[in-house]
């Protein structure tokens, strides 16, 4: 069988609100601001959290067939990398805007005395 159980989804996801509340409320380390960030802030870390241990490892307390500190480490990779890429692509585009502003620049004209 290949599917998950339901207790299985509901550690992933208690696992990847923690995360992603700690993530955006307490550490305020986003990149967008309100709910929809948050919500997927919580995808994104459920996303990392199920991969934490086929990646991290299969390792200490395990909750059905969820490895709790692998979940929570990928939960937080996940969260972390996905915020610091969009801060990295905005900083990009804001570098690119300013130098094409300033190649389009018209160029003064001198002013007579």
């Amino acid at each position: 069988m290949l599917g998950m159980s339901l207790l299985s989804f509901l550690v992933l996801t208690l696992i990847s609100a923690v995360v992603a509340v700690v993530y955006h409320n307490v550490l305020r380390y986003r990149f967008l601001e309100g709910n929809d960030a948050l919500v997927g802030k919580l995808i994104v870390g459920w996303f990392g959290a199920w991969l934490g241990s086929p990646i991290l490892g299969y390792w200490l307390w395990k909750v059905d067939n969820v490895y709790v500190v692998p979940a929570i480490l990928g939960a937080i990779v996940a969260i972390h990398l996905n915020v610091l890429a969009w801060k990295a692509l905005a900083k990009l585009a804001m570098i690119r805007i300013t130098t094409v502003k300033e190649e389009v620049r018209p160029m003064k004209t001198p002013i007579a005395a």
